[in-house]
């Protein structure tokens, strides 16, 4: 992949580009946000690497200026700031994972890796299907053997994360990162409650469950069971 790291600390930059070069991946490098802005909205990258506190501009403007011009580039934000309300907060801007420092290159290159996989935004899928169980992104709905099935916002955006990552297993973390984006104290029963009721709502009037509980692990939408007539 090519990748742009946009770092101030000319060393910690060093390392991080000569550590991709070696794991395969193409790098350039910007010491600052408006070097980086020209760089990211001038030549395609498959992932940005931006640090939040850069001189010039901050990698958070840096980041809503992109998005806004419709610049889908996947983007790792790395930052000392690592409260949940500052991930949130770099998140909103648009960045799509956050990792605060320090870090392990290993897990850096995993993020990286994880985004690289990622479908762009002009090849994001408007409907999911399992089964006889159908979310249509652009029309906000939901259908089971061709019943529509009304759902709260945050049901819905729950079974969409869900269907998007089909017949994986989803953990509570990565429900909090991307559906409720650490809105809550991570003790609470909230998810679920929510699990529950998208379970009472797509499950319980029909032949065979698609939602399923993985014990000490998470949740998955999948298909066990064979088709019925």
């Amino acid at each position: 992949m090519r990748i742009l790291i946009v770092e101030d600390d000319v060393e910690a930059a060093g390392y991080l580009a000569k550590a991709l070069r070696e794991a395969g991946h193409v790098v350039d490098h910007a010491a600052d946000g408006e070097a980086g802005y020209d760089l990211a909205a001038s030549a395609p990258y498959d992932i940005l690497v931006v640090d939040r506190m850069l001189p010039k501009r901050d990698g958070l403007s840096m980041i809503s200026t992109l998005r806004a011009e419709g610049n889908h580039t996947p983007v790792l934000v790395l930052s000392a700031l690592g409260q949940v309300d500052d991930r949130v907060t770099g998140l909103r801007a648009g960045g799509d994972d956050y990792l605060p420092k320090p870090y392990a290159f290993s897990e850096l290159l995993a993020r990286v890796e994880a985004l690289g996989r990622r479908p762009r935004q002009q090849d994001i899928e408007t409907t999911y299907s399992v089964a006889d169980l159908t979310l249509d992104r652009l029309r906000h709905t939901v259908t089971r053997a061709g019943r529509e099935i009304p759902l709260q916002p945050r049901e819905f955006k729950l079974l969409e994360y869900l269907m998007q990552n089909a017949g994986q297993v989803v953990t509570r973390t990565m429900l909090l990162e991307h559906v409720w984006e650490y809105h809550f104290d991570p003790q609470t029963n909230v998810i679920d409650v929510h699990i529950s009721r998208l379970r009472a709502k797509i499950d319980k009037d029909f032949d065979r469950p698609l939602l399923h509980t993985i014990r000490g692990a998470g949740y998955s939408i999948r298909d066990t069971g064979p088709q019925t007539a």
